[in-house]
């Protein structure tokens, strides 16, 4: 169809979007590069939409096209009622382009202007389309030919004397529908007899009204799973688009109140705890979903439902609340963005917050301790497990919500949990690879803070505590190893030397947490000075040497780093097998023996960060 049959049936409401679609983001730039393209007779791109019929309408809701956008206070689609008595069209892939034409040639687009107060209404004016009659764009990067601008009144005004900018609305041509009504215009505009402007103007009028350039391939399948799959696939070379997205608009829909809002809100709030995390919309939809007890948790459009939604929407401040707690006792565990290996392991946790009723006061009460530390040991201990967070997710989540359902009323039930996990072959059991796999963790990994926090319990993580080189890493560097001769002037360490002493640096053996000031003071000491310096009591050295699992003498000199670093391997050996034992007695054997996750829901939950 033509651009103007396809902006009447939007003005006629024939042409809609469904609520799966995510909100107008164009800039004007990319608006005016649409238009000259236009001009040239380029083509626009093809576009995908689906016809809707009466007994479909009805179950969601559906936006209309944006006429006015403003930056400041319109930013939204406006939500319309469509009659159920007939079929109508709703874009599933062209709606920025759609909008975009729309706004150029019917409406306003109201950006900031530049240095303008970003609170303030008068710095977004009103600016519409226009087309420059005189002359051919500036020289500018994008190589445009025709010189489209979005101009206030104001701009139109100073710019009456200057024979270099004759404008022309870009919507007087949409609004003259025949050749003879244009021509009046331009009578009106005083161009009637300007070949130039003519020719400009019968160009723009013949590609808006007479070429059919906006090819629609039409869906009508009326399954909304199928549609979505679509919706995905042909928006996956633009802005990557996930279920989430699509279910977040889904649940806006159904929503009283602003779904939308409600999530990002939460969302931001979560993630300024301690020092900041990184949780999606999709771990806190995925949240919402378990915590209102939904039978099925997977991101389809049928666990969406009216009655879901109005479950949802009910119990929201309570979730969040239960949600905040559950993310303040991560943070209390150490935990952070950079650290956090699996989102998803905040679920449970917030599962186990919401059953019980739980506050903040749970996180300091010194009656709960016992209860924290069982907490705070499980979920270490699944994030250095690898896989555990993966595939078969809500498979996963779902069992562990029946657990703590069923067993949760007074304590976090870790065994039970266990044995959960074992039995859908996530067992936390230690084995033999995965305490090589512990110690090969390196500095600056994001498991290697969990497996530290886990070992040595006695750090108090609420407070900030670092990744420490025990033998400081300056003393370690190539270039400083190089530079070290004997006495007869020959190199010290041989470049295979210097090699493996740097493989072993930044491994875990190396590796202790410190409170913050205390890992700022101690700099590039020497082990052994800073020890003596820090704890002048041979009993308190002692102490805290049993406390980190570190050798009854710390290394002076790279000389002795091997042995210390063989040292502390083996008592970190010792120390995890002792530390991240499993609190079920189910064997790897019952994890052999688990069944195997469908197939289907395994490709359709992906795989988490692990």
């Amino acid at each position: 169809m033509s651009i103007a049959d396809a902006l009447l049936q939007i003005l006629d409401r024939k042409l809609i979007l469904p609520a799966i679609q995510r909100e107008y983001v164009w800039k004007p730039s990319q608006i005016i590069r649409l238009f000259d393209s236009i001009m040239r007779g380029y083509p626009v791109g093809n576009f995908l939409s689906w016809k809707v019929l009466p007994e479909t309408i009805s179950k969601f809701k559906f936006y209309g096209f944006m006429k006015d956008y403003s930056a400041f206070d319109n930013r939204h689609n406006p939500v319309i009622d469509i009659p159920t008595d007939r079929e109508v069209v709703a874009i599933l892939d062209g709606q920025q382009r759609l909008t975009s034409l729309n706004l150029g040639l019917r409406g306003t687009y109201a950006y900031k202007n530049h240095g303008g107060w970003a609170n303030k209404p008068w710095s977004y004016p009103e600016r519409r389309l226009h087309l420059n009659l005189a002359g051919e764009a500036p020289e500018n990067e994008l190589g445009l030919k025709y010189h489209f601008q979005f101009l206030t009144k104001n701009d139109i005004d100073s710019s009456a004397d200057d024979e270099t900018r004759k404008w022309l609305p870009v919507s007087d041509v949409f609004d003259a529908p025949e050749p003879a009504a244009m021509m009046k215009i331009m009578a009106r505009y005083g161009e009637g007899n300007n070949e130039r402007s003519l020719d400009l103007v019968g160009k723009l009028w013949e590609q808006v009204h007479k070429t059919a350039s906006l090819h629609f391939y039409e869906e009508d399948d009326q399954d909304i799973e199928r549609v979505l799959d679509i919706f995905v696939r042909v928006n996956s070379g633009g802005t990557v688009l996930s279920y989430s997205d699509l279910l977040l608009s889904i649940a806006t829909a159904q929503w009283e109140g602003d779904a939308r809002a409600a999530v990002h809100g939460l969302v931001d709030s979560l993630n300024q705890t301690g020092n900041g995390f990184n949780f999606s919309r999709d771990t806190i939809l995925k949240s919402g979903l378990v915590l209102a007890d939904v039978g099925d948790i997977g991101f389809k459009v049928k666990n969406f439902t009216t009655a879901n939604m109005a479950k949802l929407e009910d119990g929201w401040d309570a979730m969040s609340t239960s949600l905040q707690v559950a993310v303040g006792l991560l943070s209390d565990f150490g935990l952070s963005g950079g650290s956090l290996t699996a989102d998803s392991v905040l679920i449970p946790v917030a599962y186990y917050v919401h059953h019980r009723k739980l506050d903040h006061s749970y996180r300091e009460s010194p009656k709960t301790r016992e209860d924290r530390d069982a907490l705070r040991s499980w979920v270490l201990r699944s994030l250095i497990v690898r896989g555990v967070w993966g595939s078969g997710l809500d498979t996963l989540l779902r069992d562990l919500r029946e657990v703590i359902k069923a067993q949760g009323n007074t304590a976090f039930p870790v065994a039970a949990i266990e044995r959960a996990m074992s039995r859908r072959g996530k067992p936390l059991a230690v084995t033999d690879a995965l305490v090589e796999d512990i110690l090969s963790l390196e500095y600056g990994k994001a498991r290697t803070f969990a497996v530290l926090a886990a070992l040595f319990p006695h750090v108090d993580t609420r407070n900030q505590f670092h990744v420490d080189h025990v033998f400081p890493a300056t003393q370690l560097d190539r270039k400083r190893l190089r530079q070290q001769k004997n006495a007869d002037g020959t190199p010290r360490f041989s470049a295979d030397e210097i090699n493996d002493l740097l493989a072993l640096r930044d491994r875990l053996p190396n590796l202790e947490l410190l409170p913050g000031l205390e890992n700022i003071g101690k700099s590039d000491k020497t082990p052994d000075r800073w020890l003596a310096a820090e704890f002048p009591s041979e009993d308190d050295r002692s102490a805290f040497l049993a406390r980190n699992a570190l050798p009854p003498s710390l290394p002076h000199s790279v000389d002795e780093f091997k042995d210390f670093f063989d040292q502390r391997r083996a008592n970190l050996t010792a120390r995890i097998y002792d530390k991240l034992r499993t609190q079920t007695s189910a064997s790897t054997e019952t994890a052999a023996k688990a069944p195997l996750v469908d197939l289907d829901e395994e490709l359709a939950e992906g795989d988490d960060s692990d």
